[in-house]
């Protein structure tokens, strides 16, 4: 693909036609720098994976500080807990309202200044004297995550070619990982020396920070952010109508799958009970290495990328038996923490997978829909299985959970088994 085109930094191109691409005003910011063929964008990728470390790591803030927060703000810790489901609500509700909106605008000038809104949002909830403006504090940082997700997945699709993108999501969502993995914690380190408003404050700086990184670092894309397939004739609009179908079927056996993952994910410290209580430290050393070992997924997923449909398949087939293994989490530590750590590296290939196969199928001319789509996606397979898990424990119990997720996930793969090989 080639990197050298670019569209301009506001809506203000010299061509904003459907059909046509939309190009650079002078002087609108650097040219990707030649590269040997083969060899990955990796100053833009680690940048843009830098921001959706702090993206991650701001989403899951206040279940770090918590109880500190809950104090702070004069809140129940239920309430202070609604500030991350809320924050997943906007981003299903905003993401393609928000990149409706921004689709002539240059994606660098796009991701930088959702930083920047990021940063205001970390701010304002660092400063906030009540609940209630903390929550207006939110709601603007996850609009901007939303805008930010989909943005960022797009234009890393088109910043390398087709046969990159595997490697590039991989390395993008690295950043991710690590908001999980080393994010959340360092912020709780921050939060219990000088108190939870100085981890939002922190959490400020650094993605103001990574905002001008962009402005600087970031290479622009080649490719028009508008829909290709829009205005360009009958033949054209049948022909995106077949793959918007193609596309929308993989997507709902994936919403599937993060539906069965995430509702028993979201009781693990209930589940992996028994592993946990033979490491030291306990269930923060099992969710350490559940994190390490999905790290390790997303390593794996990056040198199997570019077969992100056959992998994908595998993935989640692989996710449907861990999960269903949590039964026999009891049979012994070893037992338990090797189903934990397995599950955590099949589990953890998924969303590069997933994501790059759903670019794959949107192509250039989708690009901006599927990248939107992907948050929303996420987002929403996260809320719905969650909710849908608490109605399993409030019922027949926590037990029975691994029982209903695993097959949720097993029929999602044999679904997407179909699909690939249909596509």
């Amino acid at each position: 693909m080639d990197t050298t085109g670019a569209s301009s930094a506001a809506p203000t191109s010299t061509d904003t036609s459907p059909e046509g691409p939309v190009r650079p005003a002078a002087g609108s910011g650097p040219h990707p720098a030649a590269r040997p063929d083969g060899v990955l964008p990796w100053p833009s990728l680690l940048v843009l994976g830098a921001g959706t470390l702090f993206m991650v790591t701001a989403e899951m803030l206040p279940t770090a500080v918590l109880q500190q927060m809950s104090t702070g703000l004069g809140v129940a810790e239920s309430s202070t807990g609604l500030l991350v489901s809320a924050w997943a609500a906007v981003v299903v509700v905003l993401s393609f309202p928000l990149v409706r909106l921004t689709r002539r605008w240059d994606r660098r000038a796009v991701i930088a200044g959702g930083l920047a809104v990021l940063a205001l949002s970390s701010a304002l909830t660092a400063v906030a004297p009540t609940f209630q403006v903390a929550v207006g504090a939110r709601v603007l940082g996850a609009a901007a995550v939303g805008l930010l997700w989909a943005t960022t997945n797009a234009h890393v699709a088109d910043l390398v070619p087709d046969r990159l993108l595997g490697r590039a999501i991989a390395v993008v969502l690295g950043g991710a990982t690590l908001g999980m993995v080393v994010g959340t914690p360092l912020a709780r380190l921050v939060a219990d020396a000088a108190g939870w408003r100085a981890a939002f404050w922190a959490l400020a700086a650094l993605s103001l920070l990574a905002a001008g990184a962009v402005r600087l670092v970031v290479a622009r894309a080649a490719v028009a952010d508008g829909d290709a397939s829009v205005g360009a004739g009958n033949a054209g609009e049948v022909a995106a109508r077949r793959g918007t179908g193609r596309l929308l079927t993989v997507t709902g056996l994936v919403a599937l799958v993060l539906v069965g993952h995430y509702g028993a994910y979201t009781y693990i410290t209930r589940l992996a009970e028994a592993p946990a209580e033979a490491l030291p430290g306990g269930m923060s050393s099992l969710l350490l290495a559940f994190g390490l070992a999905s790290a390790v997924g997303v390593v794996l997923a990056g040198r199997l990328g570019d077969r992100s449909g056959p992998a994908l398949v595998v993935s989640v087939a692989a996710t449907a038996l861990a999960v269903l293994g949590l039964t026999v989490v009891d049979a012994g530590p070893v037992v338990g923490l090797a189903v934990v750590v397995v599950w955590g590296i099949v589990s953890g290939g998924m969303p590069p997978f997933a994501q790059t196969l759903i670019l794959r199928l949107a192509g250039p001319e989708r690009r901006s829909f599927a990248g939107a789509l992907i948050p929303v996606l996420f987002n929403g397979g996260i809320a719905v299985g969650a909710a849908l898990a608490s109605l399993v424990v409030a019922g027949p119990g926590v037990a029975a959970l691994p029982l209903l997720a695993g097959p949720v996930v097993g029929v999602a793969a044999v679904g997407l088994a179909v699909a690939v090989r249909r596509a």
